[in-house]
């Protein structure tokens, strides 16, 4: 359990890093700032579902392109997975938005780059 409240922390501080640096990913919960937390938490949240869930599935199916590209297709993925999150954040009702696939690659690697300095930075014991 603590394993998962620590990466979901780090998801959390990394999107929060994300939406500092771009212009394009947005928290637009304009209330105040404990609400702007929670709305971050629960992105994370979704993040770390979709990651959980989706990004497998993608890497498998996209194996091909992975070695053709020497691993940088990692950052297309990165991107997608971004975007969805952006998407189920919408049906969710939660004020998370991505602008357009570049802001998301950006985005995707600010993002990867923070949580694993994060995940590193912060205990993973069970």
């Amino acid at each position: 359990m603590t394993n998962f409240v620590v990466k979901t922390l780090a998801n959390a501080g990394a999107l929060a890093v994300a939406i500092a640096l771009l212009d394009g990913i947005t928290l637009d919960d304009g209330s105040s700032l404990g609400r702007r937390v929670v709305t971050l938490i629960l992105v994370a949240l979704v993040f770390g579902l979709v990651n959980l869930i989706v990004k497998p599935v993608v890497k498998l199916l996209s194996i091909p392109l992975f070695i053709l590209t020497l691993g940088l297709f990692t950052l297309v993925v990165n991107a997608l997975m971004l975007l969805l999150t952006s998407w189920l954040a919408e049906q969710f009702h939660l004020s998370f938005h991505v602008d357009g696939f570049w802001t998301a690659v950006l985005g995707g690697l600010i993002i990867s780059v923070v949580s694993w300095a994060l995940n590193v930075a912060l205990p993973d014991k069970d």
